[in-house]
C-alpha cells in the first residue's frame, strides 16, 4: 500500500519549499482521505462483506472522536516537527463546524489530519503508518470484529 500511494505522490511533485506554503487546512484535506484511505483498507482486508458492514467499521475509526483517541496515544511519539504541525491544525479557523462531535473534538482532529496530511505530502508515508499503527494498539474489543 505505501508504494500506491507512493506512485500517487510522486505523479504530482511537490517542491518541499512550497509545501512549507501550505495552510493547515490544506494538509488536513489530503489528510483525511490519506488516513480514510489508511482504515478503509484495514477494515477490507479483513475480509469480503456487504459495503455498509464495511461502512460501519471505517465509521468508527474515521470520526473526530476516535481520531482524538488516536491521537492522545500517538502525541508522546510525535517529534517536534510533528508536533507544530499538529498545533497549527489544532488552532486552524475553520469554516465548517463539527457535526455530531464536540468541538474540542473537532479541532483535535483537524489537528490529527493536518499531522497526516503534512507527512503525506512530504514523502513521509512510512512515518504514517508507524503512527496509525501505534494508534491502533490496544483498540476496544468492538472494532476488533472480523467480518
Amino acid at each position: 500500500m505505501e508504494d500506491s500511494l507512493k506512485v500517487i505522490a510522486d505523479s504530482f511533485p511537490l517542491d518541499a519549499q512550497k509545501v512549507k506554503t501550505y495552510s493547515a487546512l490544506s494538509f488536513a484535506y489530503i489528510g483525511d482521505s490519506v488516513y480514510d484511505l489508511i482504515i478503509r483498507t484495514m477494515i477490507t482486508t479483513r475480509g469480503n462483506t456487504k459495503p455498509n458492514k464495511y461502512h460501519s467499521q471505517v465509521i468508527g475509526y474515521v470520526n473526530a472522536a476516535a481520531q482524538t483517541r488516536m491521537m492522545e496515544k500517538i502525541k508522546p511519539y510525535l517529534n517536534e516537527e510533528e508536533k507544530v504541525m499538529f498545533r497549527r491544525g489544532k488552532n486552524a479557523k475553520s469554516a465548517s463546524c463539527a457535526k455530531n462531535q464536540t468541538h474540542h473534538d473537532y479541532r483535535i482532529a483537524t489537528g490529527f489530519e493536518t499531522l497526516i496530511g503534512y507527512l503525506y505530502l512530504t514523502g513521509k508515508m512510512g512515518r504514517i503508518m508507524e503512527l496509525v499503527a501505534i494508534g491502533l494498539e490496544e483498540e476496544p474489543c468492538h472494532t476488533k470484529k472480523t467480518l
